[in-house]
């Protein structure tokens, strides 16, 4: 055989020899079970994204322009992004801790804490003047911040120009005419004589120009304007007295929660003081103007004070409590807040996760009322929800708006939303409602007629009550799916 016959033949020898031994190696493994994912090179890849900017799709594979990693592909089979969510594997989902709470409706209850000071009642303020001129003779041991009773002694004044007219009186008082007499004892009173010092006078006989002058009212000296020997004249204050039988309480309540207040409200402060013991009240004014540096209104609540135990100047917590009104709400805890908007996890089928935006409402006892967003019975996560939501962003899931048409999540029932009214009109398919505003929908109270979904709902209803109600929004006009009388549990 020549060189080259030789090369051939020991080419073909080496080619039969890989060959068989990866048909032996073939048969030596295990056979891929039917159904089992395609290899990576054989997923139809739909785009390239970068982990930390998944909004923003790439055709090709790279570097990412935004940070300094390499891009990562989104495969065909991952599921439809943006539209169901995210999928979590349930043993990851065990271990991230995940809860999940429902969607509820029921009575909400307005509830609004503040923080307020005590200060005087500005209504119970006594002012002590000096009836006539004269000279101070005594100043009792008083001083501005005492406490003092009704009746206490301030000074002791000297009246000249009582003495001369007092001795008139009594002339006349000696002579038995009754008419002069009546009249010269109306011109001591004119004079600012007080009832008991006329009395005085003509029991004993004598003249009296020194009156004590005293407090009519118990409480705490204000200001104390008088000093012995000095000069008075007619109607110059001596001391004013601000009464401690009430106190009010003044309340700062934020400028966005003004709207909640109303005047006649029930109020219930906690003093740190008194700990442990609450003080009950009521609104009895809301001040016309807005603390500018603070924005926040200025509500004044009325506490009684038996005892003088509340001190003008000490700091209370303030509970104000509203009526209540039927709410969908969902645990506080659930709401993530991104400072624009706010959003809930809610749970699907099969572990997926769907990040949607809400509207807000009231907060209350850790709860928090839902306007707009979600139905009555679906699932959201209430602990964890936050790792979820940035799997969800690294997924390049994007969260469902407020409004947008989808499929729930799960069965839930279509969103009702909740007011009060007066019946005014009643068919066995319609209902004639003026009915309170409806803030989830931008509704002001208004008289509108709404459909009736069941004909059984009119059954013991009449016109002039008072109900309260439940409709949905549908095509064809809102639909009354429940009512019932004012008040009543339903």
């Amino acid at each position: 055989m020549t060189r080259a016959q030789l090369a051939l033949s020991a080419a073909a020898i080496a080619v039969l020899a890989a060959t068989g031994g990866y048909g032996l190696a073939q048969l030596g493994k295990p056979s891929q079970p039917t159904g089992a994912p395609a290899a990576p090179g054989d997923r139809k890849v739909l785009y390239w994204y970068d982990p930390m900017v998944p909004a923003q799709h790439f055709d090709k594979p790279g570097k990412s322009p935004f940070m300094d990693m390499q891009m990562v592909p989104r495969y065909a089979d991952d599921g439809p992004a943006g539209e169901s969510g995210v999928r979590i594997d349930p043993a990851a989902v065990q271990s991230l801790g995940v809860r999940l709470a429902s969607v509820q409706r029921g009575d909400f209850v307005q509830s609004l804490d503040a923080t307020g000071v005590l200060d005087f009642n500005q209504r119970d303020v006594a002012i002590v003047q000096a009836k006539a001129a004269g000279f101070v003779q005594r100043v009792y041991a008083r001083a501005p911040g005492d406490v003092v009773a009704a009746g206490a002694p301030i000074a002791d004044l000297l009246v000249p120009s009582w003495g001369g007219a007092q001795a008139e009186y009594l002339a006349v008082r000696r002579s038995g005419d009754a008419a002069l007499e009546a009249a010269a004892r109306q011109r001591l009173t004119l004079l600012g004589m007080p009832a008991g010092l006329i009395d005085q006078v003509a029991q004993t006989g004598r003249t009296r120009n020194v009156i004590t002058v005293t407090t009519p009212v118990g409480g705490v000296i204000q200001t104390l304007d008088v000093r012995q020997g000095m000069t008075v004249g007619m109607g110059q204050t001596l001391a004013q007295v601000s009464g401690l039988s009430t106190i009010w309480l003044n309340a700062a309540v934020p400028e966005a929660q003004g709207g909640q207040v109303r005047v006649g409200q029930a109020v219930r402060a906690e003093l740190a003081a008194f700990p442990g013991e609450s003080f009950n009240g009521r609104v009895t004014a809301i001040l016309p103007t807005t603390q500018a540096d603070s924005r926040t209104l200025t509500v004044r609540v009325e506490l009684a004070n038996p005892g003088g135990r509340l001190k003008p100047g000490m700091f209370a917590k303030v509970h104000l409590d509203g009526p209540a009104r039927p709410a969908l709400f969902v645990p506080s805890e659930a709401v993530i807040r991104t400072g624009k908007r706010a959003l809930v996890m809610v749970a699907g089928d099969k572990g997926r996760f769907q990040p949607v935006e809400i509207q807000l409402g009231r907060e209350d006892d850790g709860r928090t009322e839902i306007l707009a967003g979600l139905s009555e019975g679906q699932k959201i996560v209430a602990s964890g929800q936050f790792l979820i939501d940035s799997e969800a962003s690294l997924a390049g899931v994007q969260a469902k708006p407020l409004g947008a048409a989808s499929e729930p999540t799960t069965k839930a029932a279509s969103a009702l939303y909740e007011s009060r009214g007066r019946i005014e009109a009643l068919s066995a398919g319609s209902i004639t409602l003026s009915h309170d505003p409806v803030p989830a929908i931008g509704w002001p109270a208004m008289t509108m007629t709404f459909k009736l979904g069941s004909p059984s709902l009119a059954k013991g209803l009449k016109v002039g009550d008072r109900v309260a109600f439940g409709f949905e929004q549908r095509p064809d006009g809102p639909v009354v799916r429940r009512v019932s009388p004012a008040g009543a549990a339903r």
